[in-house]
């Protein structure tokens, strides 16, 4: 019923936001989300990306955890300690599925840890849906 539920939920107008550092698969991610028609924000590392949620507010944060410079762990540490974007939904995503890493990414306040290398993007998409539909 879930998935039924999930697909009825539209992103046109959402403002989705994805740091990922992979020119490659930020393009798709990209794509997918646009036929979503959603409003997009692409960041490719942490510095960016927290300058550009504290100005957009997303309605949700997909955030890789391997990034130039600041990790995405970084990344959701500010944004969930900071009164102002505290509030913002993040999806981790990473290509590691260490158990430290899922741990620590739902300590911090992670909605859910998706291991990029097990999903397709319809399910990226499918998990950004239930994120919305929560709201």
């Amino acid at each position: 019923m879930a998935d039924i539920q999930n697909n009825a939920v539209s992103l046109e107008g959402k403002k989705i936001m994805w740091v990922e550092d992979d020119n490659f698969l930020s393009g798709l991610i990209g794509k997918k989300l646009g036929n979503e028609k959603a409003i997009l924000f692409h960041a490719a590392n942490g510095e960016d990306a927290l300058a550009m949620v504290a100005k957009e507010m997303p309605d949700v944060l997909l955030l890789d955890i391997l990034l130039p410079g600041m990790s995405g762990l970084q990344v959701l540490q500010k944004v969930k300690s900071n009164p102002a974007t505290k509030d913002v939904p993040v999806l981790l995503l990473s290509n590691l599925g260490q158990k430290a890493d899922i741990d620590k990414g739902a300590q911090l306040g992670a909605e859910k840890f998706l291991i990029k290398a097990t999903l397709s993007l319809d399910e990226i998409i499918k998990e950004v849906k239930r994120v919305i539909a929560k709201k």
